[in-house]
């Protein structure tokens, strides 16, 4: 049964309580979520913790994802993003933090930085590095800063010293650029699905 469990069924187990379950939905999600932590944080061994921190939250609360507000691999990058920059910022203030727990397990509404697209685009992996290269260098900063380190793009329009407008335009020609360079392989990678 697990071998052709889509994700909803694998999370309606695990709420369940089946640690078969959680450990399919594991294997079936390992490698990218440690490769995507794993650009965020730049360590190993921090991404490993990034991915442990994930799939620990997802046992404990299970039953917080709402399906009808989004896919499953969505929000797990979006907590997955979230885990990994909270870790940075501890990191980088050296002030412990309490973890927010259950509560970063809801459904998580973003405001328009870490969008479906973008995750799609992340599940590709190695693609998205190379296209990433092809952008121009403003359009990798943005890009940089928005979805790897966490920062609003009114942050980012600040750190680079250019009105909010052009921030914004150069995220949204990035994310075209992106998404035409990596369609076929998106649409490779969902034939297998």
């Amino acid at each position: 049964m697990y071998d052709v469990a889509d994700d909803g069924q694998l999370m309606e187990l695990i709420r369940q309580k089946d640690p078969a379950a959680l450990e399919m939905l594991y294997d079936r999600y390992e490698g990218i979520i440690y490769s995507f932590a794993h650009r965020i944080v730049k360590d190993s061994m921090a991404a490993e913790e990034v991915m442990q921190e994930l799939f620990m939250r997802i046992w404990k609360n299970a039953e917080q994802y709402d399906s009808a507000k989004g896919k499953l691999s969505t929000w797990m990058f979006t907590v997955t993003r979230n885990i990994a920059i909270d870790q940075l910022r501890k990191k980088n203030s050296g002030i412990p933090q309490q973890s927010a727990g259950s509560e970063e397990l809801q459904q998580i509404r973003d405001t328009g930085t870490m969008t479906e697209d973008m995750v799609e685009l992340m599940m590709v992996g190695e693609q998205v590095r190379e296209a990433l290269q092809e952008l121009s260098r403003d359009q990798q900063q943005v890009v940089d800063l928005i979805y790897y380190q966490g920062l609003t793009q009114q942050e980012v329009a600040i750190r680079v010293a250019v009105p909010l407008g052009t921030v914004k335009s150069r995220v949204r020609l990035a994310m075209k650029q992106l998404q035409k360079r990596l369609i076929h392989w998106g649409r490779r990678d969902h034939a297998h699905d």
